[in-house]
């Protein structure tokens, strides 16, 4: 009996979810449960089980049939393959993750398809060149860093070609005896759809068609090492939390001479002391005395770039916002910059000496009705 959950279920939509509400709900669960974002138990075992599930619906075709004959129509022994001729290993992960993230999102976080998750066979040849597995990494900035960009070297693991067998895994190849060089095997399993052939990867050569009469000791015939590598990075002036930039060629080797993979780095920026970020906006709060704010005053005011005398101007009240123009944040990959907005605290005394009550006592003799603020309130006494 199929175990498996109701695709519409695994992707939380109806039944008769239209094409783009089946892409939104993907975006969403795909980037909550990747396994490089996810570090939780399951995830990557619900990250598998979400793409199967967008691979199917987002095809007209498979969706219909799915529809129809619901799992039966592509489950022939517990795996991919069958019915509907849909094999979860011919299907590239990361080109399902473009698809519906775009290139700025790529196919990253290290899956370079579906049959790394299934370990299935692919229609294809497996000797052809493939890109290595891409690499999502967090970077930890200060809001200083952030702001005016930095340099930084990144130590981290990283599959590697075995230089002792150029990656192929061992010496003196020859013809795979299980499955006569073909790389797959094919098994058959009776249904209530009838027979169904399954196609998976060749336990015995894991697909490759061929084996060798040596493995290579240092890579345990993968091909490939685990090596430290350091990489020097440039972060721009001014990203946010979230801000992804795509280091290309840098990520893990390719198999059989395909190109690395690429590495993706999701910055994640703290939070200042001192300025609040909205954007590439900043906001300070500046306090000012009672006299400031009556009479007008000269205020030095600090930026990110430095400190200036701005005008506080006769009458100020409360939480008035004077705009500091291009004193904002930088936009990466843009010459604009943002503004910085100072909120003025008028700060009441709490102590007064006695001259100082007298000159407040002499001031209840000034004459406010006929401000605004008063005739306002007073109307509605």
């Amino acid at each position: 009996m199929n175990n498996k959950r109701d695709y519409y279920e695994v992707l939380g939509v109806s039944k008769d979810a239209t094409d783009e509400e089946i892409k939104r709900s993907f975006r969403k669960l795909a980037k909550q449960y990747h396994p490089d974002l996810n570090k939780e138990p399951g995830a990557e075992e619900k990250f598998k089980e979400i793409g199967e599930a967008y691979a199917v619906l987002s095809d007209k075709q498979k969706r219909a049939t799915y529809d129809q004959f619901g799992h039966a129509a592509f489950d022939g022994n517990g795996g991919a393959g069958g019915f509907g001729g849909f094999d979860a290993g011919d299907i590239d992960l990361s080109e399902i993750l473009r698809a519906a993230f775009g290139d700025s999102f790529g196919g990253f976080g290290g899956f370079g398809g579906f049959s790394d998750f299934f370990g299935g066979g692919s229609r294809t040849s497996s000797d052809r060149p493939r890109k290595g597995r891409d690499t999502l990494l967090r970077v930890d900035l200060t809001f200083e860093e952030a702001a005016f960009g930095v340099d930084k070297d990144i130590s981290l693991n990283l599959n590697d070609t075995c230089e002792h067998c150029h990656g192929k895994g061992g010496f003196d190849e020859e013809t795979c005896s299980y499955c006569h060089g073909n790389g797959y095997v094919i098994t058959e399993q009776r249904s209530i759809l009838g027979v169904i052939q399954s196609r998976s990867a060749c336990p015995k050569c894991n697909g490759k068609g061929k084996s060798y009469k040596n493995v290579c000791k240092e890579c345990n015939g993968t091909g490939q090492i685990k090596k430290k590598k350091t990489i020097s990075i440039h972060i721009p002036e001014g990203v946010d939390t979230g801000y992804q930039l795509r280091i290309s060629g840098k990520g893990e080797a390719g198999i059989n001479g395909g190109p690395n993979g690429d590495i993706y780095l999701e910055c994640h920026v703290k939070e200042s002391d001192f300025y609040q970020r909205d954007n590439d906006d900043l906001y300070i709060t500046v306090p000012i005395t009672i006299v400031e704010a009556t009479l007008g005053c000269k205020k030095e005011v600090p930026t990110i770039y430095g400190n200036v005398i701005m005008d506080i101007k006769a009458g100020t009240q409360n939480n008035t916002k004077y705009k500091l123009k291009g004193k904002g944040l930088k936009r990466p990959s843009s010459l604009k910059k943002g503004d910085q907005y100072v909120v003025i605290n008028v700060v009441i005394p709490t102590k007064l000496s006695r001259e100082q009550k007298k000159l407040f006592e002499s001031l209840k003799n000034t004459d406010l009705e006929n401000q605004s603020e008063f005739k306002e309130y007073n109307k509605n006494l």
